[in-house]
């Protein structure tokens, strides 16, 4: 397919939800930024792009959620677009539409996963592979959540999140997401994390103990492990923002939850459920009684 005929197609990718299973604070690097450890993997809600090949390059965005967006100029989807035509001579780029439903702020990864789906596009109008290097160098350049967002799979990721596992094979996990619609601002919760001591922080990985068969692990192996883990960001993040700790506590009173966690360094929360009908059930009780962001959907990735 020529350029032009590929300039005449509008392309479209979902944008979806990171979660942070788990989240380990190993160390603070000589420049100043953490090395981390998580376990990530994506919810079946999120954002959509679009990419109008061809057409000069812009965004433009609507959506329930786009009033949080933040600038256009600083949206990380024209920052991935400059990252990666900086790194390919002869990008053809074009016009993105961005329906953003993820709220800001939260922790899911809204604005990494939005800048990921604009390098598929990219790479699928010049036919460049995911794996190319370069795509990969523009995921970095973009953001440190970028590159885990570009194939969107269960991964370990590690480090200032450029050291990505294999992708691993988790069952189907049933899910709540909740945000109770006030954004927290990553360094502000690593600023409390330091005032506190950082008294979570700690040398050992949490994935020596992660168990890894050949097979898809079971459920109930998975849950028994996770329990065992945390978010070290946790503490810091609701010493700063109190009301992640009612979330916690709503979303652990209803019937059927199994594990309840913040993801990430926002402020919004996951649930596990034992099945998809009291995930939905419980989503319709914190609904009813609240006025949060709140969404049932899936686990899992790929």
């Amino acid at each position: 397919m020529s350029v032009s005929q590929r300039a005449g197609l509008e392309l479209a990718e979902a944008a979806y939800a990171k979660i942070n299973l788990t989240l380990r604070v190993l160390g603070r690097r000589p420049d100043g930024y953490h090395a981390l450890e998580s376990l990530v993997c994506f919810a079946g809600v999120g954002d959509r792009l679009t990419l109008r090949p061809g057409a000069r390059l812009g965004l433009d965005v609507h959506g329930p959620r786009a009033d949080a967006a933040g600038p256009i100029d600083h949206n990380l989807v024209l920052k991935a677009a400059h990252a990666l035509a900086d790194r390919v001579g002869g990008l053809l780029t074009g016009h993105f539409s961005l329906h953003k439903r993820l709220p800001a702020g939260a922790g899911l990864g809204g604005g990494s996963a939005d800048a990921a789906a604009a390098l598929r596009l990219l790479a699928h109008a010049n036919r460049l592979s995911l794996a190319d290097p370069r795509l990969m160098a523009a995921a970095l350049a973009t953001g440190a959540d970028v590159p885990v967002c570009v194939d969107s799979k269960p991964r370990w990721m590690r480090g200032l999140g450029e050291i990505l596992s294999e992708p691993v094979r988790l069952p189907p996990l049933h899910a709540v997401l909740v945000f109770p619609g006030i954004p927290l601002a990553t360094k502000d919760v690593f600023a409390a994390f330091h005032q506190n001591g950082a008294h979570n922080m700690t040398a050992a990985p949490a994935s020596s103990g992660f168990p890894e068969p050949d097979s898809e692990i079971a459920l109930s192996a998975l849950l028994e492990w996770l329990a065992r883990q945390g978010n070290d960001l946790e503490p810091a993040a609701i010493a700063r923002l109190p009301a992640i700790a009612e979330v916690l506590g709503a979303v652990r009173a209803q019937a059927g939850c199994a594990l309840a966690r913040m993801s990430g360094s926002g402020s919004a929360c996951f649930a596990i459920f034992a099945s998809q009908e009291s995930a939905a059930a419980g989503a319709r009780q914190l609904s009813a009684r609240t006025n949060w962001w709140v969404e049932a959907t899936s686990l899992g990735g790929g």
